[in-house]
């Protein structure tokens, strides 16, 4: 893959300071910066940005605006561990795709029929949210386009993942990945999966996405719904500054 279309920086806890975003809509201007550069360039006719909820719309908001196309948002859950909701064993897109990771047997849960025991509640959930945000309105079509696939950063990938697999599955014919920040290992992963991944940072000792922003306020479905609906109307996303 050609090096212009990232830039791996591998970063020590002592230039973490330097390498840090103010806030996910810097994050995506940065990205933004980068995507315009993109060699080819995206065309706007056949172009979507998708952000992945909650943290990856307000990124994808920027990246958007910056490119001049539709925003939209592609809803996909991890799916935890029996007994370690935070450990991924898999992921699934509201499509009916489904990612089960390798080590799922690990943990308890082996073979495609446990894994779609335990994903099935989290398919219901990522149904129900995409209902929610989306308020009747039709998802962008993907048939025969680009999709660019936005959040805050990359842990383990396992969403992304998913996201990638639906974004194909819904007719995209060009899936890249573009995230501010992104685990080494994992990045160097999803090169194996998109057609393109965009990051910005790379660190080699990533511990949590939240680590590399200044402020990583919680966001609900409502800001997201915001940040959705100020993009249609082609306002600016939503200012979540705290009042002084």
């Amino acid at each position: 893959m050609s090096p212009r279309w990232y830039e791996r920086w591998t970063t020590d806890p002592g230039e973490r300071s330097a390498h840090r975003f103010a806030d996910r809509v810097a994050a995506g201007h940065a990205l933004a910066d980068r995507l315009v550069a993109f060699d080819p360039p995206f065309d706007p006719a056949s172009t979507v940005v998708l952000g992945l909820p909650r943290g990856g719309v307000p990124v994808a908001a920027a990246v958007a605006e910056r490119l001049g196309v539709p925003l939209d948002m592609l809803v996909a859950h991890k799916v935890g561990a029996p007994d370690n909701p935070e450990l991924a064993i898999g992921a699934v897109a509201t499509d009916g795709t489904m990612l089960v990771e390798p080590w799922a047997g690990d943990v308890g849960v082996s073979g495609e029929g446990a894994f779609a025991v335990a994903a099935a509640a989290e398919l219901e959930r990522a149904r129900d949210r995409e209902r929610r945000l989306r308020g009747g309105r039709e998802a962008v079509p993907l048939s025969g386009r680009t999709a660019i696939l936005v959040d805050d950063g990359m842990a383990t990938g396992a969403t992304m993942h998913v996201a990638v697999l639906a974004a194909r599955a819904l007719g995209a014919t060009r899936v890249v990945v573009a995230v501010p920040v992104a685990a080494a290992e994992t990045a160097a992963s999803m090169r194996r999966i998109a057609d393109a991944v965009v990051s910005l940072l790379e660190p080699t000792d990533f511990r949590a996405v939240g680590e590399w922003y200044d402020r990583f306020d919680q966001l609900d479905d409502a800001d997201v719904a915001a940040s959705l609906a100020a993009a249609r109307q082609g306002e600016p996303a939503p200012d979540r500054s705290p009042a002084t």
